[in-house]
C-alpha cells in the first residue's frame, strides 16, 4: 500500500532524544554546523537525501543548504532558495486559516459541515464537526485511500465541488469523534469551507491571509501550467536509479497538499507562530492541542523528555508524487529542522533525527544503504530466488550495515509491480510478510500483488489479515469490497 501527501503523527526519534538529552553536552555552533554538513552529506552519497536543508537553534538560523539536483536532466543545483512542493505540510496553512476565521466568529469548531456547505449531504455532513475535520476524527473515508485512485484519478482536473461530491461525500467509516484515520478529505472538505466563507479561490485567501503579511514570496499554491522560478522537479526514486515523477493534477490535493515553498520561507512561517501575526495565543493554543494518535490541527503533538524536562514536538511531514518534507518544531527552545526533497522515498525522518541529536549533543547514527538497491540488481541479473537468498545471508550476517526496515521489501515489490514482473513482486511481498508478520501493510501489498495476478482467493486472505491487523485500513476494505462484489 502506497499513499501520498500523507504524514504519519508522532516522530520515532523524539523516544531517542528522550532517552539521553539531559546528560548530553552540545557542542559550539561551529562544531553543529560542521557535523551537520556532514552527516547530511552521508545520507546524500547513498541516495537517501536530495534537496535542502534548514537548521534554526533558538530561533536563529544556524544552517541551511541543498544537496543534490533541483533538476537532474539539466543539472541544476539544489540552493536554499528552491521550491519544492510542500504535500501534506499544507495541511497546518489550512488549519491556521480556519482558526483565523473562528477567530472572526465566521466559522465554530463544533459547527456542522453541512452548515457551511449547504449542498452536502444532511445525513452525514450534519453528524461532522469542523473539530473533527481538522483532526483527522471525523469519520470521512479519504480519496487517497480508494484503490486505483492514483492510476486512473490523479491526472484529471477537478473543480472543488464536482471533488467534493465525488471524492469527499462517501458513507462514514466509523462514529465522528470516535476513531483518528488520516484523511485528506477532511482538508479538501476544509478547502472548500474557507471558500464558501470568505467568498474567495483557497490560493487567494492563503495568499492574502498568510502569505503576503509574512514576506513569504516563495510560497504558493502549485500548479503545473505556471511558470515558476527555480521550481525543484519531482523524481521518484528506483532502485535502480531515478524517474521523473508521475503527474498529478493540482487541483487533487488542494487545501490537503497543493502548496510549494522553500526551506527559508518556512523559517518565516515557523517565526510568525511564535507571534499574534498570524492567529493569536487561543488559537495556537488550539492547534497544538493534541486529540486523537497525538494529532491536534494539522499539526502532530507530542510531549517529550528534552534537557531533562518536559517540553512539546510539534512536526508533520508530506509525500507527494516526488516529492517528502518535513518541518519539525521545538516551541520552548525554537529549534527548527526543515527538509525538503525532490525524489520521494528518502529518509527525512532519519536525517531529522541525526540533526537532533547534533543540537542536543548526542551520538549520530549512520547511514545506512538500503537492502532493496543491494538485492534488486540480483533479482535482475540471476532471478528473484537469488536475491532472496542474499537478503537472507546479509540480514543473518550483517545486519547492521543495511536497512532491513519492513518498507524496503515493500518498496522492491512495488518496483517489480511497475516492471510487470508479478511473479517475483509476489515472492518479494512473501518474504516481507514472513520477516514482519505483523506488520498490516505487508499483508495489504501481499494481497495487491495477488488481485494483480488474478488470484482473487489468496488477495482475499491477505487483504483480510491486514485488515484484521489495522481496522482502519481503508484502503484493504475497500478492495476486499471489490473483490467480494460488493
Amino acid at each position: 500500500m502506497r499513499k501520498r501527501f500523507a504524514s504519519s503523527a508522532v516522530l520515532a526519534f523524539a523516544l531517542l532524544l528522550c532517552a539521553t538529552a539531559a546528560q548530553a553536552q552540545a557542542p559550539a555552533p561551529s562544531d553543529k554546523v560542521a557535523k551537520i554538513d556532514e552527516l547530511v552529506k552521508s545520507f546524500h552519497s547513498i541516495r537517501q537525501f536530495n534537496g535542502a536543508v534548514l537548521v534554526a537553534e533558538e530561533g536563529r538560523v544556524i544552517f541551511r543548504k541543498g544537496y543534490g539536483m533541483a533538476n537532474m536532466e539539466w543539472a541544476i543545483p539544489v540552493e536554499p532558495d528552491t521550491k519544492f512542493r510542500l504535500g501534506s505540510i499544507t495541511k497546518q496553512f489550512t488549519s491556521a486559516l480556519v482558526l483565523q476565521l473562528v477567530e472572526q466568529g465566521k466559522i465554530k469548531l463544533d459547527g456542522k459541515l453541512s452548515d457551511y456547505l449547504p449542498d452536502y449531504r444532511k445525513d452525514t455532513g450534519g453528524r461532522v464537526t469542523i473539530h473533527q475535520l481538522l483532526n483527522h476524527t471525523s469519520g470521512i473515508p479519504s480519496y487517497t485511500s480508494r484503490p486505483n485512485f492514483f492510476a486512473e484519478e490523479s491526472r484529471n482536473p477537478y473543480a472543488v465541488s464536482d471533488f467534493v461530491k465525488k471524492f469527499a461525500s462517501d458513507d462514514l467509516e466509523f462514529e465522528p469523534g470516535s476513531k483518528f484515520n488520516y484523511n485528506n478529505s477532511g482538508y479538501s472538505l476544509l478547502g472548500a469551507i474557507i471558500e464558501q466563507v470568505t467568498g474567495k479561490p483557497y490560493d487567494q485567501v492563503l495568499k492574502e491571509r498568510i502569505l503576503d503579511p509574512l514576506g513569504m514570496k516563495n510560497t504558493g499554491y502549485d500548479r503545473h501550467a505556471a511558470l515558476l522560478p527555480k521550481r525543484a522537479s519531482g523524481y521518484a526514486k528506483t532502485p535502480s536509479g531515478y524517474d521523473n515523477a508521475p503527474y498529478l493534477d493540482m487541483s487533487i490535493p488542494y487545501a490537503a497538499g497543493s502548496m510549494y515553498s522553500t526551506v527559508e520561507d518556512l523559517y518565516l512561517w515557523d517565526q510568525a507562530l511564535y507571534t499574534d501575526k498570524v492567529l493569536s495565543a487561543k488559537s495556537r493554543e488550539l492547534m497544538y492541542t493534541p486529540g486523537l494518535q497525538d494529532y491536534g490541527y494539522g499539526w502532530g503533538v507530542r510531549k517529550v523528555q528534552l534537557g531533562g524536562k518536559e517540553t512539546t514536538l510539534v512536526q508533520h511531514s508530506g509525500g507527494i508524487n516526488g516529492f517528502s518534507t518535513l518541518i519539525i518544531r521545538v516551541p520552548e527552545s525554537r529549534h527548527l529542522i526543515v527538509l525538503l526533497d525532490n525524489t520521494q522515498g528518502t529518509k527525512l525522518q532519519q536525517v531529522a533525527q541525526n540533526i537532533a541529536a547534533v543540537l542536543y549533543g548526542m551520538p549520530t547514527q549512520p547511514a545506512r544503504e538500503d537492502i532493496s538497491e543491494v538485492i534488486f540488481p540480483t533479482v535482475m541479473a540471476k532471478d528473484v530466488q537469488a536475491a532472496v537468498k542474499q537478503y537472507r545471508e546479509l540480514k543473518a550476517t550483517r545486519p547492521a550495515a543495511y536497512d532491513f526496515s519492513e518498507p524496503q521489501l515493500n518498496q522492491l515489490g512495488y518496483q517489480l509491480l511497475q516492471m510487470k514482473r508479478v511473479k517475483d513482486a509476489i515472492e518479494i511481498f512473501k518474504l516481507n510478510v514472513e520477516i514482519y508478520p505483523e506488520g498490516f501493510n505487508t499483508y495489504d501489498s501481499l494481497g495487491e500483488a495477488y488481485m494483480v495476478d488474478g488470484q482473487k482467493e489468496l488477495a482475499v486472505l491477505n487483504y483480510r489479515k491486514s485488515l484484521e491487523l489495522n481496522p482502519q485500513n481503508a484502503g484493504a476494505a475497500a478492495a476486499l469490497k471489490k473483490l467480494e462484489g460488493k
